[in-house]
């Protein structure tokens, strides 16, 4: 398994954002081990960590996200491959 870093850039649709919160953080919570870490940015988006087996694997995960699926507030998506090396949290994941 590896790590992948996800990033979000939301659109200025703050309204739809709050509307589809609460469902879009049950569908985090249902993922279980997958999700390492998520969080929204004071940068109108969004930060996440998965452990999955490839990029693919977390797109795919991604694709069922309320916030995607509703087409209004995911303005942009990144997954890139991580591996953490230094730090104080590196021997916790």
């Amino acid at each position: 398994m590896s790590f992948f870093v996800v990033t979000y850039a939301y659109s200025p649709d703050v309204a739809a954002r709050d509307a589809v919160r609460p469902t879009h953080r049950e569908w985090l919570a249902s993922l279980g081990d997958a999700l390492v870490l998520s969080g929204p940015t004071d940068a109108e988006g969004a930060f996440l960590v998965f452990e999955a087996e490839t990029a693919a694997d977390v797109e795919a995960t991604l694709d069922a996200d309320p916030f995607f699926v509703d087409g209004r507030i995911v303005a942009g998506r990144t997954v890139a491959g991580w591996t953490p090396v230094l730090g104080r949290a590196k021997d916790r994941l």
